[in-house]
């Protein structure tokens, strides 16, 4: 830039500051039209508070909510027992106890199979040769899990 230029725009520059017309309004707001990125990272964006119910009465609120739920499903179901209760006939029992009373009998039938499989093979006589050893063993047994499995060592 020359000299006259600059002292040019220094002249318009002081004109603009110094005139006595007030200053043309600054904008409040901006909105960003530009468009967002598919996919990366954003810069934070400061959430004012602004809930207006205090935290006891939210927890209030959601505690008898959940507190309503439960008791309608305990009430439905016994709706639902005592219905079956009400209704009960000789045909709805043996429908329902025949499937167990079949596989009661079939566990029964298996294990006296077994019993008796067992029991067939026995050895009436033992004749030994050799000098007889007593062996004395210690066992160890440990109960574990819900329903007391128990392990021999």
């Amino acid at each position: 830039m020359s000299d006259t230029e600059a002292a040019a725009e220094a002249e318009r520059i002081l004109r603009t500051a110094f005139r006595d017309e007030p200053p043309a309004p600054a904008s409040t707001s901006f909105r960003d039209d530009t468009p967002l990125p598919a996919f990366g990272t954003t810069p934070p964006v400061l959430q004012p508070e602004t809930r207006i119910v205090p935290a006891w009465a939210a927890g209030t609120a959601v505690a008898s909510i959940g507190i309503g739920a439960g008791i309608t499903g305990v009430g439905c179901g016994a709706w639902l027992i005592l219905q079956g209760l009400a209704a009960v006939t000789l045909t709805s029992v043996l429908m329902v106890t025949l499937p167990i009373a079949a596989l009661a009998a079939l566990a029964t039938a298996i294990g006296s199979a077994v019993q008796h499989a067992r029991a067939a093979v026995t050895h009436t006589e033992n004749h030994y040769n050799a000098a007889v050893t007593q062996h004395v063993q210690h066992t160890e047994q440990t109960a574990r899990g819900f329903l007391g499995r128990i392990t021999n060592r």
